[in-house]
């Protein structure tokens, strides 16, 4: 959780924060400053009545031992410094779990550049790249097009999946691949670790990447095994790095992962409920960083990853804009984000189909990740490393099926058929995709 001797330090920051993000429904912070204030006043009063206690445990063992008769009076002193002790125990760590809930509810700090706004119509267009497509026919939606193709089966899907399932067929699973691959080898090329983690994952991983507890009506749980289906590779490639100290040396560390990704959609119903725009289980290669706790770094970290993406976008010749999000469009460990938008001209405008979060050390106080400073000389002149917490950052690299909607419909021509650009060819195997 996020340090509370800074939220102490920070209560204006931290009070603006709530309010701009907008948590100030979900979380009262003068709750959570009272209850650190009582749970530090009996953590005060426990250790003096610990101590008598030990104290005069130790005096009533020495009586034993020597044979001498006990006063009653000691012993019900005794017996009722224990019951003292253990009522104030009880009461502080009934304290002590409100006061950690309210903690893992707290928003993190923004960055000064982070614009003010409410949601994502408030988002701050930052540049664009490419010409939106202009057609001279009628062009198909990627409805259309994927059924005309035999890209994709929707009725199947929804039968076998119920509401926003589908199922690609055919050239769709290919071109989906392919696009999958050329997004993966663009990473691995570039010196980021390829790594498959859990799409099941405890309880701890999902809070401790921040996704928990107000991601938990979007997650699916398989309640008997008390398990969770991850929404992002994000996910399972920071909880692989908990309770870990690495070497500053080793730092920054580059994570990339290709998982099957699931969400309920909550909120979204009777939205897009047709096609492949928003859907209950897509596929997603994640980008993961981890950088000192310098935010120098940490914002040259996120510019490389929101080029990897954009780089990404350009070989597949799709149009785009990144937006700067908003503070109420900010998640609740986000820093900073900005999205990247795709063209789809037959939507009818740009889309969210990327986005690159800076975290500070929120997930990494949630589990525990550090890296040793050089050694510094402690007060008894021996040599110490002194811990840190790291830096996290995340990026989508590519997200399908979404991601098929702006390709089909800017990639279509007047007769149906898909043009596939030339650096997705070799993975594909095709210049075209054709009825």
């Amino acid at each position: 959780m996020l340090d509370i001797k800074f939220v102490l330090e920070n209560v204006e920051l931290f009070r603006d924060a709530i309010k701009k993000k907008g948590f100030i429904d979900f979380l009262d912070l003068d709750e959570l400053l009272r209850t650190h204030a009582h749970l530090e006043h009996l953590n005060g009063l426990i250790l003096p009545l610990r101590t008598e206690r030990n104290r005069h445990n130790t005096a009533m063992k020495e009586l034993a031992f020597t044979g001498e008769d006990v006063d009653d009076k000691l012993k019900e002193y005794g017996r009722e410094l224990g019951r003292r002790l253990q009522d104030m125990e009880k009461e502080a760590l009934d304290v002590r779990l409100r006061f950690l809930d309210l903690m893992m509810r707290l928003p993190n700090l923004m960055l000064p550049a982070v614009p003010d706004g409410v949601n994502d119509r408030d988002n701050l267009e930052l540049w664009r790249w490419g010409e939106p497509r202009q057609f001279d026919f009628d062009a198909l939606d990627h409805l259309a097009l994927a059924e005309k193709l035999g890209l994709a089966d929707f009725e199947g899907g929804r039968r076998v999946g119920g509401a926003r399932a589908y199922a690609l067929t055919g050239n769709g699973v290919l071109l989906e691949e392919a696009i999958h691959r050329l997004a993966f080898d663009t990473l691995v090329k570039k010196g980021y670790k390829p790594i498959a983690p859990p799409l099941m994952v405890r309880k701890e991983a999902m809070e401790g990447a921040g996704y928990f507890p107000y991601g938990t009506d979007n997650a699916y749980e398989l309640a008997k095994d008390e398990l969770f289906l991850t929404g992002t590779a994000e996910v399972g490639l920071v909880a692989l790095q908990a309770d870990r100290t690495f070497a500053r040396a080793e730092l920054p560390l580059r994570f990339v992962g290709k998982t099957t990704c699931f969400r309920r959609e909550a909120g979204a119903a009777g939205r897009d409920t047709r096609g492949l725009f928003r859907v209950h289980q897509f596929q997603k290669v994640e980008q993961v960083a981890i950088v000192e706790a310098d935010l120098e770094k940490a914002l040259a970290m996120h510019k490389e990853l929101l080029e990897n993406a954009t780089g990404i976008l350009e070989a597949l010749e799709l149009p785009y804009r990144v937006v700067a999000v908003c503070a109420g469009d900010l998640g609740q460990g986000q820093m900073l984000k900005y999205d990247i938008e795709t063209h789809m001209p037959v939507r009818g405008g740009y889309f969210e189909t990327h986005s690159c979060s800076l975290l500070g050390d929120f997930q990494a106080r949630r589990l525990n990740i550090r890296y040793r400073l050089d050694a510094e000389r402690g007060e008894e002149g021996q040599f110490k490393a002194k811990k840190e917490f790291v830096f996290t950052l995340n990026n989508t690299a590519v997200a399908t099926p979404r991601l098929l909607v702006a390709f089909l419909e800017n990639h279509q021509d007047k007769n149906g058929a898909i043009r596939i650009p030339a650096k997705l060819r070799p993975y594909l195997g095709l210049e075209m995709i054709a009825a």
